[in-house]
């Protein structure tokens, strides 16, 4: 059932009976989802408490003929793409609600690309991460496809590879057959405003002090956010937040993601201590200033814990 503690008074969108129903139906499948995907059973204990009643609600603000965009914005290791999936899973199994997933990581430019920015523009935007490094049009082109009510249309989903730190070839890339009912567009920076001038002034960590002094890089990054990605942005319909305790928790929770890379990969790719500790610092001052002024803006925000757990939904 919905749990109080967690979901508003006045949330609720199914009866009693139809939840009941749903369960019955999802719980001996649940499982079987998860352990194909690789994720802990202990997951089980969220579908009636996060992901089931979640899902309904994102299924009641679809509308026929008008393909739902739902951002998720959350920091590195805060479960988005697990959320996401699982929501998909959902939507699609017990809502007839036929979904697809964009991450923003799959926009990034390839290093090629962002080689040029970084002798061009700034030497930091050689790494992948911040608003500036992503294929903006590419995201315009992606969605405005996605949006289209085209029978039978092909879309292709580009694909990016962290471990090389690349843009895979097309011929690896997913395709998702339009018409969509909903697009689930995942992502750090998703739904991010720009920074007043004042806050751009001083550096905020070690990085930004001895590469970007003169905050040539972190005011072409908040240009960015001001002008392309505002377009990107403008096309979102409902916005979510997983909020992290704190910003400490990304390098914890980035470690472990790395530690399961290097458990896939055998290594290659994958950054050490000191490497993830500074690369970390380009996303810190964008993480801190969205947990100061997204959970105001965003039309759901859901609280983890430490342990990676939602704690509190807040609707707005």
């Amino acid at each position: 059932m919905y749990k109080a503690e967690l979901w508003p008074t006045g949330a609720k969108i199914q009866s009693d009976a139809e939840e009941r129903e749903l369960l019955d139906f999802l719980q001996p499948l649940f499982g079987g989802q998860l352990a194909l995907s690789g994720l802990p059973t202990a997951l089980t204990e969220e579908l009636p408490r996060l992901y089931l009643p979640l899902a309904a609600w994102l299924d009641k603000k679809r509308t026929a003929g008008h393909p739902l965009l739902v951002a998720l914005n959350g920091s590195q290791g805060s479960g988005k793409s697990t959320l996401c999936n699982l929501l998909k899973w959902i939507l699609e199994a017990a809502f007839d609600c036929h979904a697809c997933i964009i991450s923003i990581d799959d926009l990034y430019l390839g290093k090629a690309a962002r080689q040029r920015l970084s002798e061009s523009v700034h030497p930091l935007l050689a790494t992948r991460g911040v608003p500036g490094t992503h294929d903006i049009p590419l995201g315009l082109e992606l969605l405005k496809r996605l949006k289209s009510q085209t029978e039978h249309a092909k879309v292709e989903i580009p694909r990016f590879s962290k471990a090389d730190d690349d843009r895979l070839p097309e011929t690896d890339w997913d395709f998702v057959t339009t018409p969509v009912d909903m697009i689930l567009f995942e992502g750090w920076c998703v739904g991010a405003t720009p920074q007043a001038e004042a806050e751009l002034q001083k550096p905020i960590n070690q990085m930004e002090e001895k590469e970007d002094s003169h905050g040539r890089w972190r005011r072409y990054v908040n240009d960015q956010l001001a002008g392309p990605y505002r377009e990107l942005f403008s096309l979102i319909d409902l916005q979510l937040m997983l909020k992290i305790p704190d910003w400490q928790m990304v390098y914890l929770w980035r470690r472990k993601q790395e530690q399961q890379l290097a458990a896939k990969q055998s290594g290659e790719g994958v950054m050490g201590e000191i490497a993830l500790q500074r690369f970390i610092m380009h996303y810190e001052r964008l993480t801190k200033h969205q947990l100061e002024t997204l959970p105001e803006t965003a039309d759901l925000v859901m609280s983890l814990n430490e342990k990676q757990r939602v704690s509190s939904i807040q609707l707005r």
